[in-house]
């Protein structure tokens, strides 16, 4: 373990490879016609890791960062990935594996992300990193707030599938 304390980027980039390697494993599973329970737990896992990343990076990261590169074009974008991936996880999230389609949103939502975190790679965050914020910092709440997030699953799940209805 070392004693560097991961600053706002590197635990957003954390995030990035770990959903990577998530749709990779859900890849694999509806492939090898895994069980309907499998494949649906971990589009559910899936769901939950981007809901929480998608959180902090609109709650935390977008406002200082958007106030610090003054890009607002750049940010306008991420934040309609956002939404079009939300759109996509609450239709996930409200399916079963056996209804039509639900491997090919599964699928395109790994697409949509594969897209927005090299936006994120490429053009925001080199920004970012000669901006002068304070990443540390920034990395700690960051932190915080997603233990806050990862205590009431089911309430991040709920406010999803309300939207839905809405």
């Amino acid at each position: 373990m070392t004693d560097r304390t991961e600053d706002a980027l590197e635990l957003l980039d954390a995030d990035h490879n770990a959903v990577r390697k998530l749709f990779q494993a859900y890849r694999e599973l509806a492939a090898n016609d895994a069980s309907e329970a499998r494949r649906k737990a971990l589009a559910e896992q899936i769901c939950m890791e981007l809901t929480i990343h998608a959180k902090l990076e609109e709650e935390l990261f977008y406002p200082p960062v958007r106030d610090a590169i003054r890009d607002d074009d750049l940010l306008d974008e991420a934040e309609v990935e956002h939404a079009a991936a939300r759109d996509l996880i609450v239709q996930i999230l409200s399916m079963d594996p056996h209804e039509e389609l639900y491997d090919a949103k599964v699928t395109v939502l790994g697409e949509y992300i594969d897209h927005h975190v090299k936006e994120e790679r490429d053009e925001i965050f080199p920004k970012v990193r000669k901006s002068g914020l304070d990443l540390v910092r920034l990395g700690e709440r960051l932190r915080v707030r997603r233990r806050e997030l990862e205590a009431v699953p089911e309430a991040l799940r709920e406010e999803l599938l309300v939207s839905l209805a809405a």
